[in-house]
């Protein structure tokens, strides 16, 4: 007996060697390391050129598209900002986000204003959307989109003006929660800020407010899209859902309802946005209902700055995740929750009298050090 357990441990070990050979960094260099070196390649992508963002360009920042893979063979498009006459090595900032909208909206607004006070930035499209690749198109996955973010922390650790040292990440409403996800993950994040942020697993699993948070509504959430899913196979074409409302909204919507279309169907309008359009594939959120992507969160080391607006419909989303994070955790010293008073949601996408950039350039400048 004794000598078939040995004969079992030696087995389990050979297995594990096996699949770190595989799996980790222990791989050597041989025909399969310098295919999936080849694989690293970014594509070539159809970028627009001139100037289609929702918000004025700065005279302070020189501003250029550029273009990283991640670790799935997706290539993703981004606008980087970088201050005029930098010289040396600088913090940077990848900046994403709200869930649904293009690097030309929000994201790009909140990148070209931390590039005027100093750091290097670039917001991005997610995988599947924008100007970024990925095929089928207008899909989200927990996963992808996390591994988004750390693609853009392996771009901008090898530039040559960023110190790898220095890099920090914003996530804007659902990319807030991708962003908390992503500092979990990656120890080469040194500060992370989120910002009117959504919980997607969240909110894809139990409803707005958690309304739907039984198994009865799961259930029957689950029915529906997986009829879609059958529907699409057999067409052979995705529906789309989930786009704005056209102006004018109608009086009886709710308030975030009407919150929202004024800003993407309105004044921040874009045409490859998703949300100005038709909105996500179906069943391109799926995945989120039983894949809680914010589960470690309370072992984040690195510093965290949640800005949420105290009338926003969506504030209990950060107002539990820092609970969440803080709970039982040793690193809660460089953790803070900042609720700006009277704020909607969308007054942190655009309203750069309430959004709190001072406040995040120190949180970025203390942190990033």
């Amino acid at each position: 007996m004794k000598r078939i357990g040995k004969l079992l441990a030696v087995s389990l070990i050979s297995t594990l060697a096996l699949s770190l050979g595989v799996c980790g960094s222990r791989n050597p260099e041989n025909v399969e390391a310098k295919e999936n070196k080849a694989m690293m390649k970014t594509e070539k992508l159809n970028l627009t050129t001139e100037w289609d963002k929702t918000f004025e360009k700065s005279d302070k920042v020189d501003h250029s598209k550029v273009t990283f893979a991640n670790r799935y063979g997706i290539t993703l498009a981004a606008d980087m900002y970088v201050p005029k006459n930098a010289e040396g090595k600088l913090p940077a900032i990848a900046v994403a986000g709200p869930f649904g909208a293009v690097k030309e909206q929000c994201s790009g607004l909140y990148a070209q204003e931390m590039a005027e006070r100093g750091f290097l930035t670039i917001a991005f499209d997610p995988s599947f959307t924008g100007e970024s690749g990925g095929q089928p198109r207008y899909m989200a996955s927990p996963d992808i989109n996390t591994e988004d973010f750390m693609a853009a922390v392996d771009f901008l650790s090898v530039q040559d003006n960023v110190d790898p040292e220095k890099i920090g990440i914003i996530g804007i409403c659902g990319w807030g929660g991708m962003a908390l996800n992503t500092a979990a993950l990656d120890t080469r994040v040194k500060a992370t800020v989120t910002s009117t942020m959504y919980d997607m697993s969240r909110v894809n699993a139990n409803g707005y407010f958690d309304a739907d948070n039984n198994e009865e509504a799961r259930y029957n959430n689950k029915v529906a899209l997986n009829k879609a899913r059958t529907e699409s196979y057999r067409s052979g074409e995705y529906t789309r859902a989930g786009g704005c409302l056209p102006l004018p909204v109608p009086e009886d919507v709710p308030f975030y309802v009407k919150d929202y279309s004024e800003y993407y169907k309105g004044r921040a309008y874009h045409e490859r946005s998703l949300n100005s359009n038709e909105g996500w594939n179906t069943v391109g959120c799926m995945s989120f209902i039983n894949q809680p992507i914010l589960r470690y969160t309370n072992e984040i080391r690195s510093a965290v700055l949640m800005i949420h607006g105290e009338k926003a419909h969506s504030c209990y989303f950060s107002k539990d995740a820092y609970a969440d994070m803080t709970r039982n955790s040793k690193y809660t010293d460089n953790k803070e929750l900042m609720i700006i008073p009277g704020a909607v949601h969308t007054d942190l996408y655009d309203n750069v009298e309430v959004i709190p950039f001072d406040k995040m350039q120190d949180f970025f400048v203390k942190n990033l050090k």
